[in-house]
């Protein structure tokens, strides 16, 4: 049953789309096409607004420019396989591909985590220290830590893909999504994994294990800043700046802690349980991040009703 790339022909997996439902499913492919229509017009929105409008050229939109661009890239990286499963009924993905595919994915992810700990450390200097903001965030800093973020997440998530890219593996392996997962393709590696998996779940100890501690530590400094407020007013307001923040850092970080925890544990969990978790982690962040901050933050709020009700300015 086992063989290596080297065999009888290049080795193919093959994808699946929701369990239950036929592969070529139009009912599925109609809202997902409207999801990546309203996660493209979402993001590039918000990054044409923040280009084009000096009053926001301001540290706090450029980390939320930083945090489009990551899920425009995150949500690219799904589309091909996605919309072939289910348009079209092509259900099988080359070996080269895949391990791409897989690459893209995990490495925009552990970019957009990297840029969420940015904003964290923004709103963390904000609000503790209201008078250095503008001296501590400087144009300089926010361009190195955007350099930094994006070499950590190339950086971190290459190995993986060089490691899985030498394993031998099973032919025609049924993957559980629509899309490649790394762990979702070690279950068909003929062979010995434990290097990839140490690996593996080292990379995501450095990127969104860290990052999830350290966004962690900064609310806590955050939220004992805002309870030595005086004034009930200034805490809801100081309070109000984090809504956004928090609930980006709330829809990216369940669902990848939930599909890390089903990948390794549940296996006895229907394979809905599994599909559906991975489709949340990947789909749903970038489709809700610009809805979120265009209804939380007043600036973008304003800026979008003029550009929708351009009489009224």
């Amino acid at each position: 049953m086992s063989s290596n790339r080297t065999g009888s022909g290049p080795l193919t997996f093959i994808l699946t789309g929701i369990p239950g439902l036929p592969t070529s499913s139009y009912g599925m492919a109609v809202p997902l096409c409207c999801l990546y229509l309203l996660m493209l017009l979402g993001n590039c929105t918000l990054l044409r607004m923040i280009r084009t409008d000096h009053s926001l050229h301001r540290p706090m939109y450029y980390f939320l420019s930083m945090l489009a661009m990551a899920d425009l890239g995150l949500s690219l990286s799904t589309l091909p396989t996605m919309l072939a499963v289910f348009w079209f009924e092509s259900t099988s993905l080359r070996f080269e591909a895949c391990v791409v595919q897989m690459y893209f994915i995990h490495a925009f992810s552990a970019i957009e985590s990297g840029v969420l700990v940015a904003m964290a450390f923004d709103r963390f200097v904000a609000i503790c220290y209201p008078l250095r903001y503008a001296s501590v965030l400087t144009s300089s800093l926010i361009m190195k830590a955007g350099g930094v973020i994006f070499m950590r997440g190339i950086c971190v998530v290459l190995p993986v893909a060089i490691l899985i890219e030498k394993m031998p593996f099973c032919r025609s392996p049924v993957l559980s999504h629509s899309f490649c997962l790394h762990q979702d393709m070690l279950r068909w590696v003929c062979g010995d994994v434990r290097v990839n998996s140490v690996y593996g779940l080292t990379a995501v100890i450095l990127t969104k294990g860290l990052d999830s501690l350290t966004i962690l530590l900064s609310y806590v400094m955050i939220i004992r800043a805002i309870l030595n407020i005086i004034s009930q007013e200034a805490r809801a307001k100081a309070f109000s700046t984090c809504i956004s923040h928090l609930c980006a850092v709330l829809v990216f970080y369940i669902p990848l802690i939930g599909l890390s925890v089903i990948h390794r544990f549940g296996n006895h969990l229907p394979p809905l349980t599994h599909t559906l978790l991975a489709d949340a982690y990947l789909l749903v962040p970038p489709v809700l991040n610009p809805l979120v901050y265009s209804w939380k933050t007043k600036r973008i709020r304003r800026r979008i009703l003029t550009l929708l009700c351009p009489s009224r300015t």
